[in-house]
């Protein structure tokens, strides 16, 4: 007892004593490095969507993409400028001036400082060997390119990171270049410099390591910052991360999910969970999340990226992955019941994830009897349902995922599942028939050829509408859902003219079952769709083993999606205005009664006036 009372004397004694959190920048490049990525592309509203998703989970930096490069970055960086982000500064990446030419001469400095954004990464030559063989200039020439794009930038006002390229490999190659080359950087004028392991090979000792002797060589520059970007390459990414930052980095960059090049980045979600829920208060990340729990996040933003760039999550991703805290031995589904820290090393819903206990022939009736309580809590965060009504949507949800559904990124498609397991729904149209025909030429007789001739593809749709009326219409697409889109609303167009300010904007398409299912797997489709008038996006999600089918479930939600937020605002209206008109009748009634004459009291003598 003696023992116990002098370890809690000391833990209260610890507590008071810690220093305050060590604030940690984290500074994500999902929508430029990440899209490097085998398979990875983004659509200029999948960026859009996603940085103002970084910005509600409170990221610090968002990099928004290379506006020399393309011109989807340099729209991106346009539309950026109307987004109300209210944690995180919008970056734009570019290398340093080209050899032999004037900083404001550059085409790359001029890029970047059209797109307008507050924060420029400029990445430039670490190591010697890059500067001398690949880049082919000398090594006082890149040390003034370093200096001069940097200077050059913040001379304009922006706030300048510099990504020092090869960083690890250089300073083993030759530490006085790389030593040299951080310093140029800070006397140029960035506030941040990163250090970049760009090959992905350095071992979190060295990491340690060499961080130190960075933050050592920039110590006479005020204020001046380390940070730190780490590749996967040999699966050491994440804890190079956090060795940088236990040896004094104050920024890590990464992508969500780790997606990038070759083996990808530094998982931030994993960084931010460790350094936010692991490391006993030392760091503070994620400070301006819109949310109170930022860390609860998680979970759904790692999975809102992973449909939005139509990938495949990875169930053994650590902390948000399907898997993370999934039980499926006898034995450990008895223990946890007994002690839930038995075999979890932290609590899932503090990611926003669930636990999941597995009924296979592992199990024992530990599994069973847990299986139930553990369902029951997926999903209710955020959604104050009766409980009837959350346990009827959980059901409906189980069901749906178990056949493919995914309902992170298609909100739309789940508040309509909310409406009806709540029996506040009343469809707009009801489908009677509908068919696509495809008529094409094979005026070469080679499939991949013809494929790509002029087809003329025909949808014809057949619904019927409250009033019992029903409209049959015909349409043709560029594609098959093209055309069935056009027939459906050509369809309801008379009934419902508001459908007119409704477009598909995205639409993506992902087999379910896994590839070992052939023709026969379920197809999950994810459209996105847009109104013109209010300005606002939304997804929703079809799944079948006919494309087709699944294309028209999330062609239909979305078009009643659209018309159920124009009822609400109808009745909204309907509303406002029934209260307006009441005041408005007060008002003239008080002013009638104020400006009618008064009678004179009766017995006065003399005539009644009015």
């Amino acid at each position: 007892m003696l023992a116990v009372r002098a370890a809690r004397r000391f833990a209260t004694s610890a507590a008071v004593a810690r220093p305050a959190a060590r604030k940690i920048e984290l500074y994500d490049t999902t929508l430029r490095d990440g899209t490097q990525g085998e398979g990875v592309s983004l659509s200029l509203n999948d960026k859009l969507r996603i940085a103002e998703r970084l910005d509600d989970a409170g990221f610090d930096y968002i990099e928004g993409g290379y506006p020399l490069s393309n011109e989807k970055d340099v729209a991106f960086f346009e539309r950026a400028r109307s987004l109300a982000l209210r944690s995180a500064s919008i970056c734009a990446f570019g290398m340093t001036r080209r050899r032999g030419t004037a900083a404001a001469a550059d085409e790359g400095m001029l890029a970047l400082l059209r797109s307008e954004a507050p924060v420029c990464t400029i990445v430039g030559k670490t190591w010697d060997f890059h500067v001398t063989t690949v880049l082919r200039v000398s090594l006082e020439e890149n040390l003034a390119m370093i200096h001069d794009s940097i200077g050059f930038l913040a001379g304009n006002g922006r706030r300048v990171l510099y990504d020092a390229e090869h960083f690890f490999d250089g300073w083993k190659a030759n530490a006085e270049h790389a030593r040299a080359s951080i310093r140029a950087a800070a006397e140029g004028g960035a506030r941040t410099v990163i250090l970049c392991d760009t090959n992905g090979g350095t071992s979190p000792g060295e990491i340690s390591a060499m961080t130190r002797a960075a933050i050592d060589a920039l110590a006479d520059f005020d204020g001046v910052t380390v940070g730190v970007h780490c590749h996967d390459d040999c699966g050491l990414s994440v804890a190079n991360s956090l060795a940088a930052v236990d040896a004094g980095a104050s920024q890590v960059q990464g992508t969500i999910n780790g997606i990038g090049e070759r083996c990808g980045n530094a998982d931030l979600i994993t960084v931010a969970a460790n350094l936010g829920l692991k490391r006993a208060g030392a760091y503070a990340v994620l400070e301006r999340a819109a949310r109170g729990e930022p860390f609860a996040g998680l979970t759904e933003l790692s999975r809102f990226v992973y449909e939005t760039a139509n990938l495949q999550p990875r169930s053994g991703q650590p902390f948000v992955g399907r898997s993370a805290f999934a039980h499926k031995g006898g034995m450990h589904a008895h223990a946890m019941q007994i002690a839930q820290s038995s075999y979890e090393h932290l609590d899932p819903s503090l990611v926003g994830n669930v636990r999941r206990i597995l009924v296979s022939e592992l199990s024992g009736k530990s599994n069973i009897a847990a299986v139930m309580e553990a369902a029951l809590k997926a999903r209710k965060g955020g959604h104050a349902l009766p409980d009837g009504v959350a346990k009827k949507v959980l059901a409906e949800v189980v069901r749906l995922e178990a056949k493919g559904y995914q309902f992170e990124a298609a909100q739309a498609s789940f508040d309509l599942l909310v409406a009806k397991c709540a029996d506040d729904f009343t469809p707009h149209f009801k489908r009677i028939k509908y068919s696509v025909d495809i008529e094409g030429a094979c005026p070469t007789g080679n499939m991949r050829d013809d494929a790509l001739s002029e087809q003329v593809i025909e949808a014809t749709v057949k619904v019927r509408l409250p009033d019992g009326s029903v409209r049959h219409d015909v349409a043709e697409g560029d594609g098959p859902v093209g055309a069935l889109d056009a027939a459906l609303r050509k369809a309801l167009d008379v009934a419902y003219p508001t459908l007119r300010e409704l477009h598909l904007v995205d639409f993506k398409v992902r087999v379910v079952d896994g590839a070992s299912e052939g023709t026969s797997a379920s197809i999950r489709v994810t459209v996105e769709s847009a109104c013109k008038q209010t300005g606002d996006l939304f997804s929703t999600i079809g799944v079948s083993t006919n494309i087709i089918e699944a294309s028209w479930v999330a062609l239909t939600d979305a078009i009643e999606f659209k018309l159920r937020a124009d009822d609400a605002r109808q009745a909204k209206e309907r509303t406002q205005k029934a209260a307006l008109d009441v005041v408005v009748q007060a008002a003239i009634s008080a002013s009638r009664q104020a400006c009618a004459p008064k009678r004179r009291p009766s017995g006065s003598g003399g005539v009644s006036e009015f």
